[in-house]
């Protein structure tokens, strides 16, 4: 089985070679800005690995279910906000949960709001910073997280008037 990305490191690689052979002062430089990059991210990772292992170890979706019902208040937010930037795999795999805690009163607009913070990718934080800088990262997941808590928010207003939203109305709409 071949390493996942090989290819386009034996390819970096043979640019680097040729590169090195075309123009080595080019070469000297694109290669220690390259070692710099990669040592920056080298300092990052760790510490992202530590977080997201301790969120796995203790974060539960049983424990979280029954904080998440109507008269959730800002913790049910919170916990959306929380569950939506540690989650990760393909968006299809939570329906199952979801579908799963709407049947025990998940809220709507919570659903909204963690789908919506899904789009901060905690292992990619790292990668962002170091192209981007701290302060474009933080403002930008800052503007993510209110955008969030906004979508929740107008999708629980939504639900409050239409009928539409009901838990029985989503239970019988099986084909």
């Amino acid at each position: 089985m071949k390493p996942r990305g090989a290819r386009l490191l034996t390819i970096v690689g043979l640019l680097y070679l040729l590169l090195f052979f075309y123009d080595g002062d080019r070469f000297s430089a694109a290669f220690w800005k390259a070692a710099a990059f990669f040592g920056d991210l080298l300092l990052i990772f760790p510490l992202v690995i530590v977080v997201m292992a301790l969120i796995s170890y203790y974060v539960k979706p049983k424990k979280i279910a029954s904080h998440l019902g109507e008269k959730s208040g800002a913790k049910g937010w919170m916990i959306a906000l929380g569950a939506g930037i540690v989650s990760h795999g393909p968006m299809y795999a939570w329906y199952p949960m979801i579908e799963e805690l709407i049947e025990h009163g998940l809220k709507k607009g919570l659903i909204a709001t963690f789908f919506y913070a899904r789009s901060i990718k905690v292992p990619l934080l790292p990668i962002m910073i170091a192209y981007f800088g701290w302060a474009f990262t933080l403002i930008l997941t800052l503007y993510i997280l209110l955008a969030s808590l906004l979508q929740g928010f107008v999708i629980d207003r939504i639900c409050r008037w239409d009928s539409r939203c009901a838990k029985e109305q989503i239970k019988d709409q099986s084909p």
